[in-house]
């Protein structure tokens, strides 16, 4: 893990996320929603995100955003 993580940004636990009634998922960067999961995707999500444990659930929605995989993002 610390090799994907160079810099320790997951260590600051930016991303959260909240599951609805309907099955979609909303993920949040420092509480802003960057994306919306629906269907099987929102399923395959939540399954990973049960067994992972708090750096892995980091690395998780990092990696379901999809904008956040590059290490130039702006921090507030």
């Amino acid at each position: 893990m610390s090799e994907v993580d160079k810099r320790n940004r997951l260590g600051e636990e930016p991303f959260s996320y909240k599951d609805s009634k309907d099955k979609k998922v909303f993920i949040y960067w420092h509480g802003k929603q960057v994306t919306i999961l629906k269907g099987k995707e929102s399923d395959k999500f939540l399954a990973r995100i049960e067994k992972a444990y708090s750096k892995e659930k980091q690395l998780i929605m990092a990696k379901v955003t999809g904008n956040f995989k590059h290490g130039n993002e702006k921090m507030k």
